[in-house]
């Protein structure tokens, strides 16, 4: 009979323990789940509530200077030339394999 006593009442302290790392688990995440993008600094301005404008879709930029563009004969030079780069990567990577 002593030994049951005594297990209940270690059951028992070892409840309370339980029940209080529950608890303070609980207190502890509670704080944690403040919403911190709604605090605001003291000084800071309120936002508005209203929706901005919408944004300018319909302005284009200004044309461009075609001075600096890259003259036909320049642009097929420079195809060739990548045309060319790309046939020897490629028969370099079939005598790879």
């Amino acid at each position: 009979m002593l030994a049951f006593q005594v297990l209940a009442r270690v059951n028992r302290q070892w409840r309370r323990l339980a029940l209080g790392a529950l608890l303070t688990a609980s207190f502890a995440l509670a704080g944690c789940s403040s919403q911190i993008a709604d605090l605001t600094p003291a000084d800071a301005q309120p936002r508005p509530r209203e929706a901005g404008t919408y944004l300018p879709v319909h302005d284009v930029p200004p044309a461009r200077d075609e001075a600096g563009a890259i003259s036909p004969e320049q642009r097929a030079k420079i195809e060739a030339e990548l045309m060319a780069a790309r046939d020897r990567q490629a028969t370099a990577a079939k005598d790879a394999k």
